[in-house]
């Protein structure tokens, strides 16, 4: 009989290698039977009736199993599986559902054929069939993958008809409240129960979340912006001013045009709650629905803003809202740079009759492929910095893996998120990644600076510090990022306050690497909190 998905070319394992196992664990929001403990304790039990020993564990938690995406456990197994890199004969899984819920089922069996072609044996420890190729185990696996992927779309099915069926009754479905209002939990006869902060769940199912206005300063704020707005203020220069004056976004982010913009088409601000405008169900590519589907529940919410305001303010972006074709777009673009000599986001945004910058690069991509199309060479010099700050970001980049890799060579866990470009160890230490640009001065000594992100976790940077023409690079520095939360989001730094700011400095980042690693080592072994304070002293 003819086996499924045989490798012809796969490698050979090494004679230590046969008789251990990696596993691979995930849970989304699925039913405790599937929690990550419960599926450990029976692949443990599986590995220890077949006399195999568990030397790796790749595990995706509270992550949906629809894609690939964002699931970093089996990016990391596939990635260490492809390079010939795993040390074990053997892949070891709760159920086929834990593999992945994959819409296309030939996805699912992608992945399984790659760990068999590097000559990893994949098997499902709860599953009644044993993974062994034969016509019969290859059917019924079949089967369990189109389960797992009908699984999905009833369950998204059924959630979005209960969705619809609570927004039409006022309450609110899923995500953030939108600034100045808050989360308010109720019960079934709508009574108040408290009231939920960013993160939070509410704990009973049978409970309901409603929005109502929230602190008094955000009111004033969400206010503000209407009549700002109406005074005449552009969405960018409302944010401007905004993030000037500290006050953060519902998400703790800077204020940008895009975010004054929704926050000024919101309908709960005049007390409506409006569902089902944005669809992304499956894992696709999120479409906007026509307004007929739309659920939209009215006088739902004790009102902070006038309908009169709210009208007025609809009416204005209506008439500056500029709705013509890419190819227009781009003869205005032209007639503006004939007029004006130049182009900056400031001046295209300026300019009547043009969309704005980001509707520009929404359609067009980068600045530079839009400055492309229409023949403008731009500023070669900003061309030549940007290039510069790339290829720097991109030698940090190289350096967070370099130090992921010597990490987990180590046995240690590490993760590198692309979003802040952290490094998190063992789910206890960050190690943050940036660039430090250089400023003369005419009678001072230099400085340099760190733009600190909002979302940066608590730990250690790692900083590639630029010499004085900030081309070349000079050396590196670590330090604690509670030397950066107290300086706003700009920290400014220069060498006679090393000391003072607890910053370590590197000639190379190997040495910065064989530094971390052995404090890091040392920190998570003690179950300690990391400290730069004792390298000081060094």
């Amino acid at each position: 009989m003819s086996k499924a998905l045989i490798a012809h070319k796969g490698r050979s394992l090494r004679p230590q290698d046969k008789r251990r196992a990696a596993q691979y664990v995930r849970m989304s929001t699925d039913h405790q039977q599937y929690s990550i403990e419960n599926q450990a304790a029976v692949i443990a039990a599986y590995a220890e009736l077949h006399n195999l020993e568990i030397v790796r564990t790749y595990r995706d938690a509270g992550e949906s199993g629809l894609t690939i995406r964002n699931r970093q456990g089996i990016t990391k197994l596939i990635d260490d599986v492809s390079s010939l890199q795993a040390d074990f004969g053997h892949l070891l899984i709760f159920d086929v559902s834990r593999w992945g819920r994959f819409q296309d089922v030939d996805e699912s069996a992608h992945y399984e054929f790659i760990c068999r072609k590097a000559g990893v044996k994949v098997t499902y420890c709860a599953e009644q069939f044993d993974n062994d190729g034969s016509l019969l185990s290859s059917i019924v696996k079949n089967i369990k993958r189109i389960m797992a992927a009908e699984f999905s779309r009833e369950l998204s099915a059924k959630v979005h008809a209960a969705s619809v069926r609570l927004s039409r009754k006022g309450f609110k479905v899923g995500g953030r409240a939108p600034f100045g209002l808050e989360r308010q939990v109720v019960d079934d006869e709508c009574r108040w129960k408290g009231t939920l902060e960013a993160g939070e769940h509410k704990f009973l199912s049978t409970d309901r979340v409603r929005l109502a206005p929230g602190p008094d300063e955000k009111v004033e704020v969400v206010r503000w912006i209407f009549n700002r707005y109406l005074d005449g203020a552009f969405q960018e220069e409302i944010a401007r001013e905004l993030n000037k004056r500290g006050v953060l976004t519902n998400r703790g982010g800077p204020w940008t045009q895009s975010s004054i913009s929704a926050l000024l088409r919101r309908e709960a601000y005049i007390g409506n709650v409006v569902y089902n405008r944005l669809s992304r169900k499956l894992g696709a590519k999120r479409t906007t629905n026509p307004k007929e589907v739309w659920v939209r529940s009215e006088g739902a919410i004790e009102p902070i803003i006038d309908h009169i305001v709210f009208r007025r303010v609809s009416n204005a972006l209506e008439q500056r809202c500029v709705k013509i074709s890419e190819e227009e777009m781009l003869v205005r673009l032209r007639k503006l740079l004939m007029k004006k000599g130049k182009l900056s986001a400031p001046i295209i945004d300026a300019a009547p009759g043009l969309p704005s910058m980001a509707t520009y690069l929404k359609h067009f991509g980068t600045l530079r492929n839009l400055y492309r199309m229409i023949g403008y060479a731009g500023n070669k010099s900003y061309w030549a910095k940007l290039d510069r700050r790339k290829r720097l970001v991109e030698i940090q980049r190289g350096n967070a893996a370099l130090l992921q890799r010597v990490l987990e060579q180590s046995g240690r866990n590490a993760t590198f998120d692309l979003s802040t470009e952290c490094l998190r160890v063992d789910d206890a230490v960050n190690i943050c990644f940036r660039v430090s640009a250089c400023r003369r001065y005419v009678r001072n000594p230099p400085k340099w600076k760190l733009v600190r992100r909002v979302r940066w976790p608590p730990g250690w940077v790692v900083a590639l510090r630029l010499a004085e023409d900030n081309d070349a690079i000079l050396d590196y520095v670590v330090m604690p990022s509670t030397s950066l939360s107290f300086h706003g989001q700009v920290f400014w730094f220069a060498e006679a306050s090393f000391l003072s700011h607890m910053i370590k400095q590197f000639d190379s980042f190997r040495d910065v690497s064989q530094f971390v690693v052995e404090r890091v080592l040392t920190e998570v072994t003690r179950g300690k909190r990391p400290s730069l304070q004792p390298m000081i002293s060094r």
